[in-house]
């Protein structure tokens, strides 16, 4: 991750959201029909809860900026596009215990201390 990304989340300015792929997808195919731009999937979970934030305000009738980043088109990314356009792209949940064991066998990295 990007330490600016790190630190605006440990600071609280920004919040992690996770988002099922089809809804993402959704929300990309959406976003190309009205903007022209087909953005890759990394963008697209960005789009999906940028959208939410705009539907969550309209519903409590607040005016809220919403900001996110395009950082990428989806050029290379249309067999997932096909995936989903055909009905064959599925959410997937990560079981927990197969998280848990990826953070067992991350490394040990020490504390940095300041000079």
């Amino acid at each position: 991750m990007a330490p600016s990304i790190c630190a605006l989340y440990d600071a609280g300015l920004i919040e992690a959201v996770a988002v099922p792929q089809r809804a993402t997808f959704e929300a990309a195919v959406m976003f190309a029909r009205h903007e022209g731009i087909v953005p890759a999937p990394e963008s697209a979970h960005a789009i999906r809860a940028a959208i939410d934030e705009a539907l969550l305000a309209k519903q409590q009738g607040e005016k809220r900026v919403i900001l996110f980043n395009l950082s990428g088109h989806g050029n290379f990314d249309l067999t997932a596009y096909d995936a989903y356009n055909h009905g064959r792209l599925e959410d997937y949940q990560l079981p927990e215990e197969a998280i848990q064991s990826i953070r067992e066998r991350l490394p040990q990295v020490p504390e940095q201390v300041e000079a």
